[in-house]
């Protein structure tokens, strides 16, 4: 049992802790063995076509199967997966001819006089196409392609998200699920030593008020218990809306929060900031901005618009062809605030990335100060504090049904084991949480090994 580095793509491999399932080893989850949803070529409509997906098993559910069910189910997730292909169909729009335009025209009829009628009457039939100058359609649907491409890290960068924030509502029931099977030993313990105070006072060896104690205690752990099963209802709730269930079929989580691994220094996470989606889609994004301001230059390039047509002279049995053209002057409106506004928002862009790059950074920090400090303080509760505390506990237990100590002693020696076990299981899963949190920020893992690319 123990964490895991879970692999995933998002185009460079995704590596994020997560826990391990039962009966199995730490191993890497490879780029294709967790399917994502990816949204068809023509629209469902109103087709719910949920039973194609995974479904949620009964009994356990490790991590793999849900991290299955969120990728394919998530509604958020699968909206940006929908909006990819709308933006598919603008760039396929944005690059399409305009289209000519036919018109009909009759002249001197209907008038006064000798044009009461139509027997002068004019009618001139023509087509019209404009022609758009500057590279204005190429230039219009490469901005759309970018358009495309940006969707297609937005939903990498969603796609990550929800495979951390699985991750992390995963490791938050299974932190319920040991806080309640902790909650079920302190009952046990608390009806034993209820038992044993029972029996001692009965033998006239211990006062009474041990009993009373005893039955207190015994009260309170069922308390406990009772909070602790909400709180696992809570937490199961909370993973199986993240597949869009509204209630969780599964019954328990399986997997195991009981390892805590050597992490490297944070300089060596910095240097990897660069493989998150939301800094790598910057390259593609300050081109689009590029493409918009060469689109709006060629926005200062008049288009010209071709005519011809026939036209037939009623009154002399005569036909004529008829051409002409037609193209803007460009005395007031020369397209140059749209291209101001081109040229700002591509210097706005270059802030951005680097202000992105600052805040990914920062985070970053701030992360992985929750992750050394849950890294050393599991390492201090597992290898000092807990034997400890439970040496402590043993030899109370021990003194107290052989009269060397008070119950009162036990009491307390229990506590603070029970204290000492529940204050490191919430150890482990802030420290598993700081590990999502941080291979989110480096899209990839923090093993050593994955970072020299070692397999």
């Amino acid at each position: 049992m123990s964490f895991i580095k879970s692999h995933f793509p998002y185009g460079m491999a995704l590596l994020i802790g997560a826990v391990v399932f039962a009966a199995q080893s730490s191993s890497a989850i490879g780029p294709d063995d967790i399917q994502s949803y990816q949204a068809p070529a023509e629209p469902a409509g109103e087709k719910n076509n949920d039973q194609l997906f995974p479904q949620e098993p009964k009994g356990a559910i490790n991590l793999r199967q849900a991290l299955s069910l969120a990728l394919m189910r998530n509604h958020s997730l699968r909206a940006f997966a929908w909006e990819i292909r709308a933006r598919e169909a603008n760039t396929l729009q944005a690059g399409l001819l305009p289209n000519p335009t036919a018109s009909a025209l009759i002249e001197n009829a209907q008038g006064t006089d000798s044009y009461n009628d139509y027997n002068r009457a004019e009618t001139t039939l023509s087509l019209s196409q404009l022609i758009e100058l500057g590279g204005k359609r190429s230039k219009r649907a490469k901005v759309a392609k970018f358009e495309t491409a940006l969707a297609g890290w937005d939903y990498k960068t969603a796609r990550i998200d929800t495979f951390a924030e699985v991750t992390k509502s995963f490791i938050d029931a299974l932190t319920a699920q040991e806080q309640l099977a902790l909650a079920k030993k302190l009952v046990q313990l608390a009806q034993k030593a209820l038992n044993t105070a029972t029996v001692r006072v009965a033998a006239g060896k211990a006062p009474p008020i041990d009993q009373t104690k005893a039955k207190v205690e015994f009260s309170i752990s069922q308390i406990r218990l009772r909070k602790a099963r909400a709180r696992v209802t809570a937490a199961y709730k909370k993973l199986a809306e993240l597949w869009g269930s509204a209630r969780p079929v599964f019954e328990k989580v399986d997997g195991s929060l009981d390892v805590v691994e050597t992490i490297p220094q944070v300089e060596q996470l910095v240097k990897l900031i660069g493989r998150n989606p939301e800094i790598a889609r910057w390259d593609e994004q300050l081109d689009k901005y590029r493409a918009a301001v060469q689109l709006e230059r060629a926005g200062q390039i008049p288009d010209l618009t071709l005519e011809g047509g026939v036209r037939q002279l009623r009154e002399t049995q005569d036909t004529a062809l008829v051409m002409g053209f037609s193209i803007p002057i460009q005395i007031f409106n020369r397209n140059q605030g749209a291209l101001r506004e081109a040229r700002f928002n591509l210097t706005r862009a270059r802030e951005q990335r680097q202000a992105t790059i600052s805040r990914i950074r920062s985070t970053l920090a701030q992360s992985y100060q929750e992750l050394s400090s849950g890294n050393s303080a599991a390492l201090a509760l597992r290898d000092d504090v807990l034997p400890g505390a439970q040496l402590a506990f043993d030899t109370a237990n021990v003194g107290y049904r052989e009269g060397k100590f008070s119950f009162l002693e036990v009491l307390d020696a229990q506590r603070v084991l029970f204290e000492v076990k529940s204050e490191f299981i919430n150890t482990l899963s802030a420290y598993h949480k700081a590990v999502a949190d941080v291979e989110r920020l480096i899209a990839g893992g923090i093993n050593l090994s994955s970072m020299n690319g070692e397999k």
